[in-house]
């Protein structure tokens, strides 16, 4: 089992950053693929970047070129740092964990989640 903690969340007016944290605790995430996620309200939850066991990665065409996702495994942590942010960028953000290890986008590939932390993007 992997148990998933989010922060780093809050208010931001538009254009400034954030960056959000997952701590991860139980089993080591070395081999785990790791993503985040977000759900704004009324809308499905939708893929953000994810990063694989060995580092590859992928993200979201929406925020190509402002977010970076990171992974600590020896802190089992993983990170997503945002810049130039939106008010569409609103939502709360997941961060979750698959056993395959891949950089996946599909959320039902995902077996772990954490309870989300919200950001909120003043225009």
């Amino acid at each position: 089992q992997v148990q998933l903690v989010e922060s780093g969340g809050g208010l931001v007016q538009a254009g400034g950053s954030l960056r959000l944290s997952c701590a991860a605790s139980g089993r080591p995430i070395t081999t785990f693929g790791m993503g985040w996620f977000r759900q704004a309200p009324g809308k499905e939850r939708e893929f953000v970047a994810a990063i694989s066991w060995i580092d590859r990665i992928y993200y979201a065409d929406s925020v190509k070129g402002r977010f970076t996702i990171s992974r600590d495994n020896s802190k089992k942590t993983l990170d997503l740092q945002m810049n130039t942010l939106k008010p569409e960028d609103t939502a709360v953000y997941y961060c979750a964990a698959e056993n395959s290890g891949d950089f996946d986008p599909l959320t039902r590939d995902y077996e772990y989640w954490g309870q989300g932390t919200q950001v909120t993007v003043s225009s």
